[in-house]
């Protein structure tokens, strides 16, 4: 007997195939091609490590301790070979010293021929590092030898400093010679050369290497059927100005393909490629979409509670420090509770259906999570509600991960009661919930976009692309923001061509209204549905815009140095005048200029990495030698932070004999000025002495300041960090959302920048906008103020401490009113009212108070 396959039903998965213990199916790629007809393509095949296997210098395959950061990865994972506990390979032992290696399989012309640099390693061995020290609780020597460290995102010099200053983590800058095994305990010698040129060997349990990201052979072919050029390690080409076009009209790529980034990089990316290919698609809009049915909403009215309580484990997270199973046993014996289970991840996809099916076999009316924060994770839970037909505000989540076992992880058997205590809370607060109903609301479709310069106008063009109109605001007389003082990428892009071409288009897009000299004076409105005020022009002309979304692109400015003789001597200048004055005067007359990094940034007044500066001098440095190859350039400088492929010109920059002399932090450089010329002394960390160099020009690297957007901020209510930027609503995963919905946010105003990573970021925003914008009508959320009017004394405490001056008193009717689409959800006037006459939907005060009631009661 044998069974057949119906060709014209399969779908050629391919499962079948995976799934025969006899072999005995193959996929046979004739029959089962499939032409789909596509108005456009997003390439994103991802990527794959670097494999160190065959180098003699790494160990790698050789010594059983020396593993790949992703092999370290899968060791800290829950579901990794040894359960999340850190354990040596060759004998199940915990270590006790860990070296990290940097860049290998990155920044190596000689052995591998990757001359990128892959962006994500510095950050990973960092986190690998302070993970390692969390798992391990006895002493642990953490060390990672680097050649630069390159933590050059938003906040994460703060991370590193965290992990050298306060985690202990040790930071060697060195080169590694060698790793050898020694047989009767299987520890590792790392030898090493040091700043100095000093040999060192030191011994260790484990060595991680941190391999970079590679392009893997699937990819290419692929780039190759489509007729996609790539450059020389085989990522996509793409231009400074169009940085997810490939080279074919209507194909776009993200994400490593692109080049090496991480993972907010890659998302901003994603959200770029769907924008333009959104752009391209936008005439043919919703006409092949397929809406989901949800089922018709259950009517519990008058059900006695049914609770599901779901324990999640997360890994190592919450298991590793939690007796999960002891929480779920006692959760079984909580009252109302009908079925409670475990899950490795609750928050997976297998996991979401398996809650459906316990929701449908057990009647649960309602469920109570056990898990991480409800700030990422509970819209998804909702969701799984919905889709069983429960309303989606019978949910409640219990916060044992960033509530307890992160902040008990020393203290287990606490860790554990604590759980108990709030899951007991939260079972209590389930039974007191009931269904709530969401306002529909009309959309606006139209977007306001704050800011003219670069991230501004793609962002906006982008939308009129999409088909919905644009308001621009500009608080200058021109367009272009701080960009109209820069001259060409480093790539070459013109960048003054550019910004005229991109005004000529916005200016000539009937979509697109721009007001210049513009200021935001009031504000107010919801989701959809804003209204916000603006002054116009000399004459102060006030406008009345109504939109349904926001774009902040309010960019930012150049530090104004103030150190190194900078507004005394004209010969001090800064990296921008510097080339201002290249592209005028050119370097014929220069003999020698140094350069000097990190001004106004990785300081005591600003820690963060500017990002830009590195690539900024670079950039001048090959054009001075380009205009005078006899001239010398010195660059002074801490690390060297060219991410990605800006790499190879730091490689082409050594080439051309421009000369980099690192400094230390507690010993920067010196500058003199006499009658003899100008003088710089730094000390050299090879040759161990100062050194004097006479220049003829001074060029400052000086960093980004956030652009003052304190009135700004304060009338639109939106958030910003120590260093003035505005706030992401999540790093990694919502990174151009702002906190409140239907705010968006792009270019320098989130963060220093390349002008082709604002422009992703432009697009990506405006991707995001468009999931509203595409929308004739949204849902609000039902967690909103509500007044007892019989009660309210008309005290005027809620109008005078709403954050976001929603309640009003009626002059006529005599009454406070809060519109519930305008509510936040805040609970401020609920929680300041005196007569207890507003309450909270969703966190009214007996909802509150079971869990207070909950929680003294005390365990079973």
């Amino acid at each position: 007997m044998a069974y057949a396959i119906d060709l014209d039903t399969c779908v050629g998965c391919g499962l079948c195939e995976n799934m025969c213990m006899a072999k005995a199916i193959k996929y046979n790629d004739e029959e089962h091609e499939t032409n789909v007809r596509v108005g456009s393509i997003i390439l994103s095949p991802g990527t794959q490590g670097f494999d160190p296997t065959g180098y003699d210098i790494w160990g790698y395959g050789r010594f059983p301790n020396v593993v790949t950061s992703e092999g370290f990865e899968r060791i800290l994972s829950a579901g990794g070979p040894y359960f999340g506990h850190v354990m040596r390979p060759l004998d199940r032992e915990e270590p006790k010293r860990i070296a990290w290696l940097q860049c290998v399989g990155s920044r190596d012309t000689h052995r591998c021929g990757n001359d990128y640099c892959s962006s994500v390693c510095c950050m990973y061995a960092v986190k690998e590092a302070m993970i390692a020290k969390e798992h391990i609780h006895g002493d642990i020597d953490t060390v990672i030898f680097y050649m630069d460290m390159r933590t050059v995102g938003k906040d994460y010099e703060k991370y590193f400093l965290r992990a050298r200053d306060k985690d202990g983590v040790r930071f060697v800058k060195s080169r590694v010679h060698s790793i050898d095994e020694i047989p009767e305990t299987g520890d590792l010698t790392v030898t090493y050369a040091d700043e100095s040129g000093n040999i060192i060997e030191e011994i260790f349990s484990m060595v991680v290497l941190s391999v970079g990201l590679t392009i893997p052979d699937t990819a290419i072919e692929l780039a190759n059927r489509l007729d996609i050029d790539l450059n020389k390690n085989n990522f996509v080409k793409t231009g400074p100005f169009t940085p997810v076009a490939t080279s074919r009209p209507g194909i776009y790529t993200c994400g490593v393909f692109q080049g090496p980034k991480d993972i907010p990089g890659s998302v901003i990316e994603a959200s770029a490629a769907a924008c333009l290919a959104g752009a391209d698609l936008s005439e043919a809009r919703g006409k092949d979409t397929k809406v989901i049915e949800l089922p018709k909403q259950k009517d519990i009215t008058g059900e006695e509670p049914r609770i599901g309580v779901f324990v999640c484990n997360c890994g190592i997270n919450i298991g590793g420090i939690i007796d999960v199973t002891s929480v779920q046993d006692y959760s079984a014996k909580l009252p109302n509770v009908v079925f409670t289970d475990q899950n490795l991840f609750t928050c997976s996809q297998d996991t979401q259906e398996k809650i459906k099916e316990k929701i449908k076999e057990h009647n649960l009316n309602r469920v109570v999570v056990a898990s991480c924060s409800p700030k990422t994770h509970e819209p998804m839970f909702m969701e799984t509600l919905e889709a069983c037909g429960l309303n989606r505000y019978l949910f409640e989540m219990a916060n044992i991960r960033n509530q307890d076992s992160w902040i008990h992880s020393k203290t287990p058997d606490l860790a554990t009661q604590k759980a108990k205590d709030l899951v007991r809370m939260s079972v209590a607060r389930a039974a007191a919930l009931n269904p709530l109903k969401e306002k529909i609301i009309n959309v606006i479709q139209r977007a306001l976009v704050i800011g003219g310069g670069i991230a501004g106008m793609n962002s906006a063009l982008s939308l009129a692309h999409q088909g919905f109109d644009v308001v621009i605001l500009e608080k200058d007389r021109e367009l272009g923001g701080f960009s109209r003082k820069l001259i060409h990428t480093i790539e070459g892009g013109d960048v003054q061509a550019y910004i005229k071409e991109l005004i000529g288009k916005i200016s000539a897009h009937h979509r697109i209204n721009i007001l210049k000299e513009a200021n935001v004076t009031a504000f107010g409105g919801y989701k959809g549905n804003f209204t916000t005020d603006v002054i116009v022009g000399p004459d102060k002309e006030k406008h009345i815009i109504k939109h349904g979304v926001i774009i902040v692109a309010t960019g930012a400015n150049e530090y104004q140095p103030h150190e190194y003789l900078y507004g005394d001597d004209d010969r001090v200048m800064t990296q921008v005048e510097l080339a201002d004055r290249l592209e005028n005067k050119g370097a014929s007359d220069l003999k020698n200029i140094v350069m000097i990094q990190c001004v106004g940034s990785r300081n005591d007044e600003n820690q963060e990495c500017s990002r830009i500066c590195c690539q900024s001098a670079i950039k001048n440095a090959l054009d001075v030698k380009e205009s005078n190859p006899d001239a010398q350039v010195f660059i002074l400088y801490r690390d060297i932070r060219t991410y990605g492929l800006l790499e190879g010109f730091y490689t082409e920059a050594r080439r051309k004999g421009v000369i980099f002399i690192q400094y230390k932090q507690d010993n920067p450089p010196d500058v003199q000025a006499d009658s003899q010329g100008l003088f710089v002394t730094v000390r050299d960390h090879v040759l161990e002495r100062d050194i004097r160099i006479q220049t003829d020009l001074l060029a400052l690297s000086t960093g980004f300041v956030a652009a003052d957007t304190e009135k700004l901020s304060r009338i639109m209510k939106l958030n910003r960090n120590p260093e003035g930027y505005f706030l992401e609503a999540h790093v990694k995963l919502r990174p151009v959302d702002m906190p409140g919905d239907g705010i968006f946010l792009c270019g320098t105003a989130h963060g220093p920048k390349l002008i082709s990573e604002a422009i992703s970021q432009a697009q990506a925003a405006a991707s995001r906008a468009t999931t509203f914008l595409a929308n004739s009508e949204i849902k609000l959320s039902a967690i909103t103020a509500k007044v007892d009017i019989e009660h309210c004394v008309k005290c005027l405490t809620c109008v005078r401490s709403c954050p976001f001056e929603v309640p009003v008193f009626n002059l006529t009717e005599k009454v406070i009113e809060i519109d519930e689409a305008m509510c936040h959800g805040c609970g401020v006037c609920a929680g300041v009212c005196p007569r207890q006459a507003i309450q909270l939907s969703f966190y009214e005060d007996d909802q509150i108070a079971c869990k207070i009631d909950a929680l003294l009661a005390g365990g079973m």
